[in-house]
């Protein structure tokens, strides 16, 4: 059986938004096939998983040959990896464990990484960023604190997102002191003296909100600042921002009021089970599927998929985890499929809006564990 690492270099071959239905079907089927396979013949719970949903999901599936295999994948949900070590690799070969965020008490996932997967994952989030950012390294804001990093409670979420961000900006600036305050004079001045330049500026959501707008709005509107061509990529942090009655177009409204017309900004949705294959939010609003994925909607009460314009719970299937079972995850999160190929910004491919939490599904935080 061929490892399906090999596979997966046709993916880099074109951009990550670039392949129609039917062109993006026939490089992703084949590839999903042998990663089943591999997954099935290496991981004997992932194995025995299959065989109990086998006749249930065969009786759920519907449409093309294509869209029946993949919703005949079996789904695992992410609670699984709170609960097991699954794995299809050796323990030997275990290069890097991630973990989910979590609060107190919670069990947290764990991802188990050989070489091969983490550079995949690394690649594929770069091919994917750079249709937003460009080739070029940005002088980079990290509205952070360079203490998460070394801060195991934190590392797991946000400590990952910083690292994985990190390689497409330079000169890395951290806005929050040790203690995770915002250092509001080193802002300022950051954004005043980059502001004719490229930037980017990262953070989770609810961080963004808390130390750019809510204490920096007074110092902000004074400087009257104008970023000439600045990325804010941020995610993650939204049940507070609920709790605040702030939501996207809110938020996005006030940070170009603070910091000029021209700020693009993008939201992003994705979780460490299926690290790399990112759902990123367009110049439209939509959050898109990349060459990398496939999403599913299913019903909530009965689990068969939905179409266009029906809401329920999201499954998302990502080419990249070839060192776990992780390729079709069944989430608990609700969203809605709004259309494929026909997105007003261009890009080809599935785009979606996410609408929260499963009510009554448990808390997984991000930046909800910073206060």
């Amino acid at each position: 059986m061929e490892h399906p690492e090999h596979s997966l270099t046709a993916f880099f071959e074109h951009k990550p938004y670039a392949l129609p239905k039917e062109q993006k079907q026939a490089l992703l089927g084949p590839h999903l096939n042998n990663l089943k396979a591999w997954h099935e013949a290496h991981c004997p719970e992932y194995t025995a998983l299959a065989q109990m949903q086998s006749d249930f999901l065969t009786k759920l599936a519907s449409g093309t040959d294509y869209e029946r295999w993949v919703q005949e994948l079996p789904l695992v949900h992410v609670q699984l990896f709170k609960r097991f070590a699954l794995k299809s690799i050796k323990d030997e070969e275990i290069y890097k464990t991630m973990t989910s965020s979590g609060t107190s008490g919670q069990a947290v996932s764990r991802i188990f990484l050989d070489q091969a997967t983490a550079l995949m994952q690394s690649k594929a989030l770069g091919h994917i960023m750079t249709d937003f950012l460009g080739q070029k390294r940005r002088t980079m804001l990290i509205i952070d604190s360079k203490a998460v990093l070394r801060d195991p409670k934190m590392f797991s979420a946000r400590g990952a997102g910083i690292l994985g961000m990190m390689p497409f900006g330079r000169g890395h600036t951290y806005a929050l002191g040790e203690n995770y305050e915002p250092k509001l004079d080193l802002i300022i001045d950051f954004l005043e003296q980059h502001q004719a330049e490229p930037l980017l500026i990262f953070g989770f959501t609810f961080m963004v909100w808390q130390n750019l707008v809510q204490k920096l709005a007074p110092e902000l509107k004074e400087r009257h600042l104008k970023l000439q061509d600045a990325v804010l990529i941020h995610a993650g942090g939204w049940k507070k921002m609920q709790q605040l009655a702030v939501d996207n177009d809110n938020f996005k409204a006030r940070l170009k009021e603070l910091l000029g017309p021209n700020l693009k900004v993008h939201n992003f949705y994705g979780m460490v089970e299926q690290t790399g294959s990112i759902y990123m939010e367009c110049e439209a609003g939509h959050l898109h599927v990349s060459n990398f994925s496939d999403l599913i909607i299913r019903d909530p009460m009965t689990y068969q998929p939905l179409g266009c314009n029906q809401t329920g719970i999201i499954e998302t299937i990502s080419a990249l985890p070839l060192s776990y079972p992780g390729l079709a995850l069944l989430t608990e999160d609700m969203g809605t499929i709004l259309g494929e190929d026909d997105c007003p910004c261009g890009r080809k491919g599935k785009y979606f809006s996410v609408q929260g939490r499963i009510p009554k599904a448990e808390v997984r935080g991000c930046s909800d564990v910073y206060n």
